[in-house]
């Protein structure tokens, strides 16, 4: 049996400011340093294979922590596909100042960005074509990336409604294990 573990990216300083951040490239803090340790922590126990890890400095920092903490540096390998939801013209803004339905649902249009079902068009290809055939092929998998990005896998992996997809969140520095193949009922 693989294992695939899901690492959201530890506070970044637009997380620390309540901002979305969306494809702007902010550094972690140093609380999301360590909360990408603490999630390494987690998972420290099993030798994993390959981490998948987005094209934005705050998963390719994680993932430098994530590193440190196995003792060992698994596959690398960066991808612009499981990068953030593209805020448009919301990015940079305090997340008081975007509506609940722009931040969570599952199609509302965002001018000049994606919605969570374009993220998910981009996200569950990369992953059925490039992660799963290593996960079948028995290899221990970790993707360390964002909030939208796992939560579009997630609804994928688990077969979540569009609604409750909007109820799911992953914490920064949050880390979810799921034996491989995953239980496909909802469980949030």
């Amino acid at each position: 049996m693989a294992y695939l573990a899901l690492i959201r990216h530890g506070q970044s300083v637009l997380n620390a400011q309540n901002k979305e951040c969306g494809w702007i490239d902010s550094p972690l803090t140093q609380l999301g340093r360590q909360e990408a340790r603490d999630a390494a922590q987690k998972i420290k126990d099993k030798k994993w294979d390959y981490i998948f890890e987005s094209d934005l400095i705050r998963s390719h920092e994680t993932t430098d922590e994530i590193i440190k903490v196995l003792g060992y540096s698994p596959i690398r390998v960066a991808s612009p596909a499981i990068k953030e939801r593209n805020y448009g013209i919301y990015a940079n803004h305090d997340k008081s100042e975007v509506s609940h339905d722009i931040r969570r649902g599952w199609d509302v249009p965002v001018p000049q960005g994606e919605t969570l079902k374009q993220v998910y068009d981009r996200v569950v290809p990369y992953f059925q074509a490039e992660i799963l055939p290593k996960l079948e092929d028995g290899k221990d998998v970790i993707i360390s990336a964002h909030g939208n990005s796992l939560r579009a896998l997630y609804k994928y992996l688990k077969n979540l409604s569009d609604r409750e997809i909007e109820n799911f969140e992953v914490p920064t520095g949050d880390c979810i294990l799921l034996p491989f193949p995953p239980d496909p009922s909802p469980q949030i």
